[in-house]
């Protein structure tokens, strides 16, 4: 019985050990997770650089500055994610702290009472009479082992109350850095949330100063869809091209497989009567040929492709921030003032390189403006990444998932902007990127 008590109470310290330890490791991993996004953030605010007057880069400027408004919107929602995570941590330690003063109290009481027992009781004389009084034999057997056994239980009563004396103390100390680490979570949403209050401020006077420039800003707007109209205009003609490629791929493996079909039909036929296989033939020639869209292999990529919907990497090196979104919206602040992106924009640092975001072909290699363009097939899905000063892949090339396939242009006469156009089709469809990228 005593061996069973021994195992129980070692059992119990060992599991509160284990529930403090899981404790620290909540804790530490919120502290991670943040660290990298504090990272993200400050390697974004490089990104963003001093605006100009005209209204082409106050446009530019105001799309970084959006990006970055929207960042930091999404890590103070992270801070207060994280303060609940850590208001329901300290809430299950003040309760455990709770339980564990209870069995403190609890098992000094028993002792103290076990302590005046054996003090009322200390003498051999009276212990040796107890057990001599006994009757028989085995009642003096009974009391012989009942006192041992006794004095063994109020030893082990005395380390498992300093057992949980520690076990208290490791608690209180635990609910201290919990909420040393609430406070200074709630300092830095603060100052997280001056730094948006300032950014605020900063997009109200650039909209400011574009509302005062609307007549330029109408025509920058102007030029801006022509030059997007020409590259969705090339990208859909190429885009049709490839589609109708890969499907004279399909029919012609199609036909090889009802090709082989036939004359392994004919072939049993021959063989069961000796006759000629020409009826089988001619049934085979008026079964209607399956038609594919794509082929086995352009299949099995397309779907690898969508059951990486939400892991893909991102298709640009070092920091980022999306300026443009996809999609139809409005611009804040500004009137009749409409974008139409079929993909979306990633500015990054001055030689940040585009890469392949899953493995596929590269369709096609294209210059427009005197930039590059490249689009690569992943069966039914293509990606597409515009606005390279270079390509360092050509068409027909394989090409796997984070391979660089060429360097972002960065404009000299806007400060070195950097920024990546990415669009992402299924066939001719247009998809939102970002539900499938990782971030």
């Amino acid at each position: 019985m005593i061996n069973r008590l021994l195992c129980l109470c070692l059992a119990c310290f060992v599991w509160s050990l284990a529930a403090l330890a899981q404790e620290n490791k909540l804790i530490k991993e919120l502290q991670n997770k943040r660290g990298d996004l504090q990272k993200q953030i400050a390697e974004q605010e490089t990104l963003l650089k001093r605006t100009g007057k005209d209204v082409g880069s106050m446009l530019d400027g105001l799309a970084s500055l959006n990006g970055q408004i929207e960042e930091r919107k999404r890590y103070i929602q992270v801070i207060n994610g994280d303060l609940e995570r850590i208001d329901r941590e300290q809430a299950s330690l003040n309760r455990q702290l709770t339980r564990l003063r209870a069995e403190l109290k609890d098992k000094k009481k028993k002792y103290e009472a076990s302590v005046q027992y054996l003090y009322k009781n200390r003498s051999i004389e009276e212990k040796l009479m107890f057990i001599f009084s006994a009757k028989t034999l085995e009642q003096t057997y009974r009391r012989m082992r009942y006192v041992r056994e006794y004095a063994t239980w109020q030893r082990m009563q005395g380390e498992e109350i300093k057992r949980k004396q520690q076990e208290l103390t490791n608690k209180q100390e635990e609910l201290r850095r919990v909420r040393a680490a609430k406070e200074s979570l709630m300092a830095e949403g603060e100052a997280e949330k001056k730094k948006l209050e300032e950014q605020e401020k900063q997009k109200k006077d650039i909209v400011a100063g574009l509302r005062r420039k609307q007549k330029s800003l109408q025509q920058e707007l102007a030029r801006k869809r022509r030059e997007a109209n020409q590259l969705n205009a090339r990208i859909d003609k190429l885009i049709a091209e490839e589609i109708e490629k890969a499907r004279k791929r399909a029919e012609e493996e199609a036909r090889r497989e009802a090709e082989a079909r036939r004359k392994a039909a004919a072939a049993n036929k021959k063989g069961d009567d000796g006759t000629s296989s020409s009826a089988s033939g001619k049934l085979s020639k008026a079964a209607p040929m399956e038609r594919f869209n794509m082929n086995r292999a352009d299949r099995t990529l397309s779907g690898s492709f969508a059951e990486n919907k939400g892991r893909l990497p991102v298709p640009i090196t070092g920091p980022y921030l999306i300026t443009s979104h996809y999609g139809q919206y409005s611009v804040e602040g500004l009137r009749n003032v409409k974008l139409d992106n079929k993909g979306i924009d990633l500015q990054g640092k001055p030689g940040a390189q585009a890469r392949a975001v899953f493995n596929g072909r590269v369709a096609a290699v294209f210059k427009l403006n005197g930039l590059f363009n490249i689009l690569v097939r992943h069966g039914a899905y293509i990606t597409v990444y515009c606005n390279l000063s270079t390509a360092t892949v050509k068409q027909d090339d394989e090409v796997k998932t984070g391979q660089t396939l060429g360097e972002v242009f960065s404009d000299g006469a806007d400060g070195g902007r950097t920024i990546l156009h990415f669009q992402l089709r299924r066939e001719k469809g247009k998809l939102n990127p970002e539900p499938w990228l990782a971030r």
